[in-house]
């Protein structure tokens, strides 16, 4: 095998190892993480992001969903729609 295609190949190997770590990192950051925890026939989903605590969506087993969110005094605030801002683009549409 010449050195020319040991280099190529070498080099493409190498991208396909690299990538999906470099892709995870950035996406840690600026993407919300959500946790899903089920207690007292009630499913809580927690966003935060950047690490911090934005709103829990309450899901009951009866009865409409509502948010949780933080109040400046350490309380909770319920309110009837969510205050986290995701980004949601339409890229194709046919």
């Amino acid at each position: 095998m010449p050195i020319v295609s040991r280099l190529l190949l070498t080099s493409i190997l190498s991208a396909t190892l690299i990538y999906p770590a470099i892709a995870d990192e950035g996406r840690s950051i600026s993407e919300p993480q959500i946790t899903i925890r089920h207690e007292d026939k009630k499913t809580y989903y927690e966003y935060r992001v950047n690490g911090i605590l934005k709103e829990i969506k309450v899901v009951p087993a009866v009865g409409p969903a509502y948010y949780l969110v933080p109040d400046d005094g350490g309380g909770w605030i319920r309110e009837e729609r969510s205050n986290v801002l995701i980004p949601k683009w339409v890229i194709f549409k046919w």
